[in-house]
């Protein structure tokens, strides 16, 4: 079960949800540009602790989410804030799913404590990349989600064997497409290691987006045109341009009479 449109006329114009990252400081360290992104995106992924982020921290982004009508969700990642949760560890799937879970949790309460409700978990990093490619973590993580809470959408990457699971366990699902990221032509995200995977102008970004919305493709960076389902589109927060890049992307969308939304705009 896919992400529900924003509208249920399917005459009516294109729709897609812009989501990032947030709430990655902790303690006296801030980090990224959240106040200038949230203008721009309907969709917020917040640290819950682990990679990165406090309880302090989640609790003023989520004020500032509610303050600023963005969706909340969940971005759990692994126990590495060392590594920023971008190195793969060695768990069991029992691991996986409490630290899921833990930190799902964990940030609910708060959503919960300042009069909202969280919309979806979007697993984060490493543990990303692990679902996309381990059936047992993927396995954990939708148990994770569905032991907490079933009506939650759960944002996985397009074509991901997570995707295909959750759908298979009858989760809410939202395929995910990246704006400021190269493909490989199988579809596949290039890693951030390789020369130019993640340095697209804002407004090659903004052009990548407008075509994963419009013609469900992307370029590779080999030149092939590939198919990706985009029901959200991911823009990283943690660049110097991200800004100028969420800027370009939401402004593209809307000049193509695109409508930019959350999932829950439709529950």
């Amino acid at each position: 079960m896919h992400m529900d449109d924003c509208n249920t006329d399917r005459q009516k114009p294109l729709q897609v949800d812009l989501n990032c990252d947030m709430g990655e400081g902790f303690g006296a360290y801030a980090f990224g540009h959240d106040e200038e992104l949230l203008p721009l995106i309907t969709s917020a992924n917040l640290a819950c602790g682990f990679h990165a982020g406090d309880p302090s921290v989640m609790r003023l982004t989520v004020r500032l989410c509610l303050e600023a009508g963005v969706a909340i969700g969940a971005h759990p990642g692994l126990p590495d804030r060392q590594g920023f949760g971008r190195r793969v560890m060695a768990m069991k799937a029992e691991e996986i799913y409490d630290c899921t879970l833990y930190q799902i949790a964990a940030l609910e309460g708060f959503v919960r404590a300042a009069g909202g409700r969280l919309q979806h978990v979007k697993p984060h990093g490493a543990l990303y990349h692990m679902a996309n490619s381990s059936r047992d973590a993927a396995l954990a993580i939708i148990r994770a989600v569905a032991d907490l809470d079933d009506r939650l959408y759960l944002y996985a990457q397009s074509g991901s064997l997570l995707i295909q699971l959750a759908e298979q366990r009858g989760l809410r699902t939202v395929a995910e497409a990246f704006a400021d990221r190269r493909y490989h032509a199988d579809g596949t995200l290039m890693p951030r290691h390789l020369p130019g995977a993640a340095e697209l102008s804002e407004e090659e970004a903004a052009a990548q987006a407008l075509r994963l919305v419009q013609e469900g493709a992307v370029q590779a960076a080999s030149g092939e045109v590939v198919p990706v389902r985009a029901d959200t589109i991911c823009i990283h927060g943690d660049s110097g341009t991200a800004v100028r890049t969420a800027q370009a992307v939401r402004q593209a969308l809307e000049a193509n009479n695109i409508n930019v939304c959350s999932p829950h705009r439709n529950d």
